[in-house]
């Protein structure tokens, strides 16, 4: 009996040790999968929470009266930015995205969409500091602020440029990055193309042999042999800045935003003559212009509509009851 008995209770004993290492192992398992998991969370969470912030810190450089701001944003890791556009509703929408080193590996975080703001970048953007600067996007009014989005890591060489650029440029090149001593490598001015740094992206003016042409003659910007056309100095940059197809996609919906803000200035002109008996004389240009809007498809289409924003912004001026 006392035999057996050993027998069974070392059987006994071998099989709890041989479940208890095996519990012991799946909770390990369990445990360090959580860790994980949660890791990828947390990486996922900041780098949400990055794209946020991005969208936040762009605030400031919109709603100001001043004609043009420009920023620095800081981060404490290497990013990369991504900005997207969809024009599937009215207004369509702003996305941004963030991409974080964490653990050696790159973790996306979820697109932010923002109704109200509109990026022009090459996609991605990469760096610890960036440089962002606005221009307003008038039609003839102001219609939006747009934002330009750089990484200071990048270099552009602007070739010859006429004069009225070269100002701008001289104005936007400043102090962009505190860490330098030299601040102005990120925008630079050149007589020739031969002068440009070798890793810089070149911009000739009515030129050729660099990265990016532009046509002041015939108002359009040439990147990857695509052709994006322009009116006025905020397009040019957002064109210069940005792929075709977000150029085209946020030309879009700022046409959108402009035929929205059409109607709502024929709705002030008929209050105000129904009012005061005022009248500002530009309703049949009101109507060509909704019209010319509602017709727009591509940036080639851009012209006509610059045009008759002019013609009607001189009318205005000299108008009674001024709409702007």
């Amino acid at each position: 009996m006392n035999v057996k008995d050993n027998k069974k209770g070392a059987i006994e004993f071998s099989f709890a040790w041989i479940f208890a290492i095996v519990a012991g192992v799946l909770i390990l398992v369990l445990t360090i999968y959580g860790i994980v998991k949660f890791m990828e969370f947390r990486g996922t969470q900041t780098t949400t929470e990055n794209a946020m912030t991005i969208g936040v810190l762009t605030n400031p450089l919109e709603s100001s009266f001043e004609t043009e701001k420009r920023g620095l944003i800081a981060t404490p890791t290497e990013m990369r930015i991504y900005t997207g556009c969809n024009n599937f509703t009215l207004f369509g929408k702003q996305t941004i995205k963030t991409s974080e080193e964490i653990q050696n590996k790159w973790k996306e975080g979820i697109e932010i969409p923002f109704q109200n703001k509109y990026i022009f970048s090459e996609n991605p953007v990469e760096g610890k500091n960036f440089y962002l600067f606005t221009k307003p996007f008038e039609m003839p009014f102001k219609v939006a602020d747009l934002i330009y989005l750089t990484s200071t890591m990048d270099k552009y060489c602007f070739v010859n440029p006429p004069n009225d650029i070269e100002d701008q440029i001289q104005n936007l090149i400043g102090e962009q990055d505190p860490e330098k001593e030299n601040p102005n490598e990120n925008f630079l001015l050149k007589n020739r193309e031969r002068d440009c740094p070798e890793e810089s992206t070149k911009i000739c003016f009515n030129g050729e042999n660099c990265d990016i042409s532009v046509s002041t003659r015939y108002k359009y910007v040439e990147k990857n042999s695509r052709r994006m056309f322009y009116e006025g100095d905020a397009l040019m940059y957002a064109a210069i800045f940005s792929s075709k197809e977000d150029y085209e996609c946020q030309l879009d919906r700022l046409m959108s935003r402009t035929e929205q803000l059409f109607e709502l200035y024929r709705d002030k002109m008929n209050f105000v003559f129904q009012k005061t008996g005022c009248n500002s004389e530009i309703d049949a240009d009101l109507i060509i212009m909704v019209n010319l809007i509602k017709d727009y498809q591509t940036s080639q289409d851009l012209t006509p509509i610059s045009a008759q924003a002019e013609v009607m912004n001189s009318k205005n001026e000299y108008a009674e009851c001024k709409l702007w």
